[in-house]
């Protein structure tokens, strides 16, 4: 039973308060829970890993679900995946008491991907506490995430009944079905917008309207809402292309000499990359992939750049730098393909078979990956450049993540492909015939045969099921959700051309760099 002084301290810790919080703890009767309070108090001021060890004190004496869900989130807060997830099992199994540690059991799972079992922590979260709106969102993103549309949109429809400006769940929601003129969301994400609601809530609100409106056929209105939308994000974040520049010269400069990331590498394992710019066909691959029996996606996974980035061991805040490049050099590629192992097996859903790893920026790390990697299978999606551009301007992405600042502006979005088309250029040169670049205009024209040519690559028997990947079950948590869903279909080839004027600027970029569109 947490005592008064426990509950002030827990309202403190909420409040941000950790001095005050400290203070409490010291008239706490329940030791253990002094120590967690503690612990807490310390990840609030930044010092994770001093608090880890006070909520592992904490639990040696009391192995509590609160004190477990929150051992678990400091765990992935200092990326210990695998532990967190014990973490969280064990929380699950202690007997959760309260919303709030349901909700945090949940954000873990959701974290680690899997979506079913965050499912199962979000609904008695909801059932306890169905005031508290972020509790909904979560609940109602993982409904969506598995395929349970109708009960998602309920969700989010209950939300918004609350919260009329909840930009994140417009966005969502927006993303859950394709509108049409009957039915759509326009009327009232305008009025909402007409309402001057925080900058965060506008940009997603626009994102929804832009989305709306390209369904519907109307492309002036909706180029109007995502230029809108991206030119005042891009300002908020200070993005500048010459920063991804750089990360492109450091590793075709590092690249460029031989003995650059070179040695041997004993590691066996074989996973599988689907790699490519974003909004290409790497969801899509992922299913017809993960059809095959021996075969289950673990996600888009950060192991391989973390695995490069902890053993260059720089200071530098970004994973992925052109200090990190140049310093990797020396590293041992069969120490990083251990090190990538490591942290990727702690994402994998069961022990047997392949994995494969979903993130489209490893397009960066191929070089690291043949080397780290001699047995792994690499896919790159290629996709129209033009439809590229107008995907991933069109498509928000992760806000804190730098993989995507480069999207809130057309003319960027194309210098990125235009750099990413030449990185693979020289993938080429230097590893012939080891990534099977797959265009996916091809693949929905001729999918078996493409598909074919996919399982061939990745050293994979055919099966007929990876015709049907639409019945793939598993959960989807990406932008791509709800299409991959459907039977293969050609909708989404030459979209770009309903905002041709638009991206005409665009186009004659392409032209001038010789790049065919």
């Amino acid at each position: 039973m947490i005592d008064a002084h426990g509950e002030a301290a827990r309202r403190a810790i909420g409040a941000g308060d950790a001095d005050r919080a400290r203070q409490l703890a010291a008239g706490i009767k329940d030791r253990a829970d002094a120590r967690f309070v503690l612990g807490l108090a310390d990840a609030v001021q930044g010092r994770v890993s001093a608090g880890i060890a006070h909520l592992e004190a904490a639990i040696a004496v009391a192995s509590r679900a609160e004190y477990l869900a929150q051992l678990a989130r400091l765990l992935i807060l200092v990326r210990r995946d695998g532990e967190a997830r014990v973490a969280a099992e064990a929380a699950v199994a202690a007997g959760p008491e309260d919303a709030l540690t349901y909700d945090t059991i949940g954000c873990i799972h959701a974290r680690l991907g899997d979506h079913q079992a965050a499912l199962r922590c979000f609904e008695p979260a909801v059932a306890q506490d169905g005031g508290n709106l972020e509790y909904r969102y979560n609940l109602a993103l993982a409904l969506g995430f598995v395929g349970r549309t109708a009960d998602a949109t309920a969700q989010y429809e209950i939300l918004l009944a609350r919260a009329p400006r909840h930009g994140r769940a417009h966005y969502a929601l927006s993303g859950l079905a394709k509108a049409t003129p009957a039915a759509n969301h326009i009327a009232r994400l305008e009025a909402v917008l007409a309402e001057q609601p925080s900058p965060d809530d506008a940009l997603r609100i626009r994102y929804a309207l832009a989305k709306e409106y390209d369904d519907v056929g109307d492309a002036e209105r909706a180029f109007r809402h995502l230029s809108a939308a991206n030119t005042a994000h891009k300002v908020r974040i200070a993005y500048d292309f010459s920063s991804d520049a750089a990360i492109f010269d450091a590793i075709e400069a590092a690249f460029g000499d031989p003995s650059f990331f070179s040695g041997p590498s004993q590691v066996e394992d074989a996973p599988i990359f689907v790699i490519g710019m974003p909004r290409t066909g790497t969801t899509l691959v992922d299913r017809i992939l993960s059809s095959h029996p021996d075969v289950h996606s673990a996600g888009e996974l950060q192991a391989m750049p973390l695995a490069i980035k902890q053993l260059s061991g720089t200071r530098s805040r970004l994973i992925t730098d052109p200090e990190t490049i140049r310093a990797s050099g020396g590293l041992s590629p069969d120490a990083v393909g251990r090190a990538y192992m490591a942290h990727a097996t702690q994402h994998r859903r069961r022990a047997g078979g392949r994995f494969i790893d979903k993130l489209p920026a490893n397009f960066l790390h191929v070089g690291y990956i043949a080397r780290a990697l001699p047995h792994a299978s690499i896919v790159c999606l290629r996709r129209n450049p033009m439809d590229t551009v107008w995907s991933n301007y069109k498509n928000l992405f992760a806000t804190t993540s730098a993989y995507y600042a480069y999207s809130h502006a057309l003319i960027d979005t194309a210098r990125y492909y235009a750099r990413f088309d030449r990185l693979m250029a020289l993938w080429d040169r230097l590893l012939p015939g080891r990534v099977l670049q797959l265009g996916y205009e091809a693949l929905v024209a001729q999918q078996e045969r493409e598909s074919r040519r996919l399982f061939a690559h990745c050293g994979l028997d055919w099966t007929d099921s990876a015709l049907d990947f639409h019945t793939n079950t598993a959960a989807v948590a990406t932008p791509s959700a709800a299409q991959v869903r459907r039977p293969m279909y050609r909708d989404s080839v030459e979209r770009w051309r309903a905002h041709e004027i638009a991206l005409a600027p665009v186009r004659a970029f392409f032209e001038s760099a010789g790049i065919a569109v």
